[in-house]
């Protein structure tokens, strides 16, 4: 499953990302790496952009980048 599929509120786990390594780095630097929490507060209503919590960070990714983090659900609700 990748974040553009996660409802509003759930959390997973980041499993991989699948990117070359500028998004790699660019997506570290807000500390969006393998094994961390995210959690999945909103995004838009044509879901083009997602609003995501990583730590204490809210991250804004465009679709073609939520798209190419993996995760794992930990609450499913």
């Amino acid at each position: 499953m990748t974040v553009d599929k996660l409802k509003k509120g759930q959390n997973a786990i980041i499993e991989k990302i699948n990117a070359d390594k500028s998004l790699k780095d660019r997506l570290l630097s807000f500390g969006i790496m393998q094994d961390e929490n995210i959690e999945l507060k909103t995004h838009s209503l044509a879901k083009n952009t997602f609003e995501v919590q990583v730590g204490g960070t809210l991250v804004a990714l465009r679709e073609d980048e939520a798209k190419k983090i993996e995760v794992k659900i930990i609450n499913n609700f």
